[in-house]
């Protein structure tokens, strides 16, 4: 295996010297070269540096060859005009979504690389793909509809325990919750954690990338603010639950994050580069995308990848770190994105650019978590493969109402009565995020009946957040 991974070193060494190169050389080789020895795929790359104009023509090194050629230059844009009429839109639950979030889904099908979209049922306004919008263009990725939070995800792990170990051990738990998470901006766990994502080369090719290494280390196992959380639960499974588990009711710990400062830096800055260099109307500026032939695009879908898989390193020492204090060991574990952009293959076989801002991939058979709040269960459910919906379905209930509005609508000692009463024991959080500022999940979920078969329903008991 060594013998074929290649490094940035390898390539510094035969004259790549600049990150644009770099980067989508490693792209390069972990797509087409994967099985091709390291002396080979430098031997290839080497003339590729040398003879360029050689390759503009390539199936694959063309791309690579072209930063050989000329320097793209962030300052040459090209203004686009949409379209009078946008491609095909499904909507899922339109009367449980707000008329801005549906304004802003039928202005991203007017752009000219859209192919197809869809509304899930708990959408809601964001910032140029509203939470809940699923897009499929053709060759480009649009970084704000992807989200900020890239890679933020849903993990379960779920032991063979009864439901009756977390009232036993609730002590135990909340302490556990306490000792072993952190959420926030600020500070980090305060004892070091070790994970291979951090050894990526992906690390060492940009200079965006190398500058936020150290913050990924230092984030590394924590959460975010907002509506991320960390709780123990019960998981009732049912009968047609395809995980192997016979039918009832388990103890099971539930995260919910992102890839913290990592994935909002890369977000923030990618954004601006394609805002730069597609130049939209004013009120579209925000569904500005990079082309996936340029080294920008590469550089982005190489970063958004990174990120996602930070993420998913972040859940994992969120998920050993609490089993292993509490001397615990999970039978099963599903996680999945709902930040993240896909490449996936329509209906006619044709690859496409599938981009889920607050959606759940819901592929035929394949598993996922669609949370409620604090207060009210989510679920495990598997796909259906629905085409219209672009194999999606929703990321959670949804807000039916905005952050500041929920503060300025919820006194604290409201908020904390309102989950005292539920029986959930709350550790942080603030009203900003009350049960009540949240759609009705079982209403978001029969609106979605037709994306996804329910294997169980998740009661959160003792529910770790941030505190605002």
């Amino acid at each position: 295996m060594s013998n074929h991974k290649l490094r940035g070193k390898d390539l510094n060494n035969i004259g790549y010297d600049n990150d644009a190169s770099r980067s989508i050389a490693m792209t390069l080789s972990l797509r087409h070269f994967k099985h091709t020895p390291k002396t080979e795929i430098l031997e290839i790359f080497q003339q590729v540096k040398e003879n360029p104009e050689a390759y503009l023509e390539h199936e694959h090194l063309a791309q690579l060859a072209g930063t050989f050629v000329t320097k793209s230059k962030l300052k040459e844009f090209e203004e686009y005009h949409l379209l009078e009429k946008g491609g095909y839109l499904k909507t899922y639950g339109a009367k449980h979504i707000e008329a801005s979030a549906k304004r802003q889904m039928e202005i991203a099908m007017t752009l000219p690389v859209s192919l197809n979209g869809a509304l899930m049922p708990d959408a809601h306004s964001g910032y140029g793909l509203p939470i809940g919008g699923v897009l499929a263009v053709q060759n480009a990725v649009i970084p704000f509809g992807v989200g900020v939070d890239i890679g933020c995800r849903m993990a379960l792990s779920i032991y063979d325990l009864s439901e009756k170990y977390i009232q036993h051990q609730s002590y135990q738990l909340k302490t556990a919750l306490k000792d072993f998470t952190h959420f926030g901006m600020d500070g980090s766990l305060e004892f070091a954690q070790e994970h291979e994502v951090l050894d990526r080369e992906e690390f060492r090719q940009t200079e965006l990338l190398r500058k936020l290494h150290g913050k990924a280390v230092k984030q590394l196992g924590t959460s975010g603010g907002g509506n991320h959380f960390v709780e123990f639960g019960v998981i009732e499974l049912n009968e047609h639950n395809t995980l192997g588990i016979p039918t009832g009711k388990y103890a099971a710990l539930l995260s919910h994050s992102g890839s913290r400062g990592l994935g909002a830096n890369v977000a923030q800055y990618y954004t601006k580069i394609a805002m730069e260099v597609c130049k939209l109307p004013k009120h579209a500026q925000h569904l500005a995308w990079l082309d996936l032939n340029t080294a920008e695009g590469q550089e982005y879908w190489m970063s958004m990848n990174l990120a996602g898989d930070y993420a998913k390193a972040c859940h994992d020492q969120i998920h050993t770190n609490l089993s292993k204090a509490l001397g615990i060991k999970p039978i099963a574990k599903v996680e999945n994105h709902h930040n993240f952009a896909w490449k996936e293959l329509d209906h006619e076989s044709k690859e496409v650019i599938v981009h889920r801002k607050g959606a759940t991939p819901a592929h035929k058979g394949e598993l996922g978590i669609i949370p409620g709040s604090m207060t009210h269960g989510g679920y495990l459910v598997s796909g259906k493969g629905i085409p219209e919906s672009l194999n999606s379905a929703s990321h959670g209930a949804g807000r039916a109402m905005s952050r500041s509005k929920a503060k300025e609508t919820f006194t604290v000692s409201a908020f904390k009565k309102m989950v005292t009463t539920a029986g959930v024991t709350l550790i942080g959080g603030s009203p900003e995020e009350c049960p009540t500022a949240y759609k009705n999940i079982d209403e978001v979920m029969a609106a979605q009946d037709t994306l996804v078969d329910i294997h169980g329903k998740f009661i959160p008991k003792i529910v770790r957040m941030n505190k605002e």
